[in-house]
């Protein structure tokens, strides 16, 4: 459950054979030529209340599959911090058609690969692979949603991983996710939106068989989960192998959503801590925005590509090579976790930034508000903008490249707007930004008091370790 602009969670990741193929030579009539290009959808939805999404590219014979849960840590039960992601690890545990090893042996050795992912809204699960595996795949997606190998080793192990993936990511490294769990925690004030996804050891201890079936059973159902297939297949193919593999699967009594909208803050909130890992200080700044589907959400997206959008961006080339406060600069909405599209409840436009001993978080702070003001009173020169619309544009286009990762979109946007093709107007909604939807997107959202400010200063030296350096 790392975030995205580092490495997945299980050791999987990299292209395969299959993969290079699809980004070799992407569908004729379908590459990426601007707002022209539409992925082709098919949408169905099997008795048992699965909704099946597919998409044609015969340009090479490998497909990419995403399977998505509407189960992420902003929706697992109360008290049992973690739980989404700890179950994301289950899954791959084994059952006893399958044993532990079986899914990866058969994905893999067939040339193909296959991850999991757990975030706040979902949790998905992905393989790409020569077209002759989806059958065996199907199969093998299928007979998890069925059952698992539960048992008391398998979990057991399973919170042992979690557990030394919280030490190596966010306890045992310089400044571990704070950008990420620390902001989320201090600018949120309902438990699903504040509280920490890894989970507390305490919470994973705590966690029992019969809550990992109990959870199972509540949230792994059909009628809880959307499947997406791009690539050399037809929809009435794949519709009929889903039917045949999924179709006796039975529907699942679901938990109701909670509840988990939020306002902007009234007041802005500061955090400060130390760090005995870090060398330098660091600064983390999020604003609250409101769940996706507002007349400000793509503007948001937009904003946040202009601010730190990489090293064109206002605040790298303000702050980090103008003013020289900072030593680097990055973020965006709904980052460090997912991407701008891929949310369905509220989230943070969040900044994180090296910043040089020389100064403190009130400077940069002050810096970064000038900048925010600037756009809230001028907007952005048109030339400015049409440049960072571009670079969006071929940036989603260039991730829509690899059959994967449009299973991945596809499948994600069924899932919070129940429009698949819903992917193909994000261009045109980029587009259509102005610097006048800047500007009031910045006045209404990047304001002193719905911000969070969360500064993490090196630990001073313990005595013994500076006596001993004299």
């Amino acid at each position: 459950m790392k975030p995205r602009s580092q490495a997945w969670p299980r050791a999987v990741i990299g292209l395969s054979l299959a993969c290079s193929l699809a980004l070799a030579a992407l569908p004729a009539g379908a590459a990426p030529k601007g707002a022209g290009w539409q992925i082709p959808t098919a949408v169905r939805k099997l008795p048992n209340g699965l909704t099946v999404v597919v998409s044609e590219d015969h340009s090479a014979p490998t497909f990419g599959l995403c399977i998505a849960y509407r189960i992420g840590f902003r929706l697992e039960p109360k008290g049992r911090t973690g739980f989404a992601h700890l179950f994301e690890h289950m899954m791959f545990e084994g059952t006893p058609n399958a044993p532990k090893g079986t899914f990866d042996r058969v994905i893999e050795g067939g040339g193909g690969i296959n991850n999991g992912s757990t975030r706040y809204d979902y949790t998905n699960y992905i393989e790409s692979a020569p077209v002759s595996a989806l059958e065996p795949i199907l199969w093998l997606e299928a007979d998890r949603m069925k059952t698992l190998d539960f048992s008391e080793k398998n979990l057991a192990n399973q919170k042992e991983v979690v557990k030394e993936e919280i030490r190596v990511n966010v306890k045992n490294r310089p400044y571990g996710l704070f950008f990420w769990t620390d902001v989320a925690g201090t600018a949120f004030d309902k438990w699903e939106n504040a509280h920490d996804g890894y989970g507390s050891f305490d919470d994973l201890n705590a966690a029992s068989l019969a809550d990992v079936k109990s959870f199972f059973e509540s949230y792994y159902g059909p009628n809880n989960a959307v499947l997406a297939i791009v690539g050399d297949v037809t929809p009435a193919d794949v519709f009929a192998k889903v039917e045949k593999y999924f179709g006796a699967i039975p529907a699942r009594p679901t938990p109701p959503k909670p509840d988990v909208a939020e306002g902007k803050n009234g007041k802005e909130r500061t955090l400060e801590q130390t760090d005995p890992l870090a060398r330098v200080p660091a600064i983390a700044i999020g604003w609250k925005f409101p769940a996706r589907g507002t007349p400000d959400d793509v503007p948001a997206a937009v904003l946040a590509d202009v601010l730190v959008g990489g090293d064109a961006s206002r605040l790298y080339q303000g702050l980090v090579k103008g003013k020289e406060l900072l030593l680097n600069v990055e973020g965006g909405l709904n980052w460090p976790l997912d991407d701008a599209w891929s949310y369905d409840g509220p989230t943070l436009l969040t900044l994180f930034a090296l910043y040089k001993p020389t100064t403190d978080a009130k400077a940069v702070v002050a810096a970064v508000d000038a900048e925010i003001a600037r756009i809230a009173r001028d907007g952005v020169p048109a030339a400015e903008l049409e440049r960072t619309k571009t670079k969006m544009v071929s940036d989603l286009y260039s991730q829509l490249e690899l059959p994967l990762n449009r299973s991945v979109a596809l499948c994600l946007a069924q899932l919070f707007t129940g429009d698949a093709g819903s992917v193909n107007t994000l261009p045109a909604k980029i587009a259509a930004v102005t610097g006048k939807d800047l500007a009031r997107v910045a006045a209404t959202y990047l304001t002193a008091a719905n911000r969070t400010v969360v500064d993490r200063k090196p630990a001073p030296p313990e005595k013994g370790a500076a006596a001993a350096g004299k």
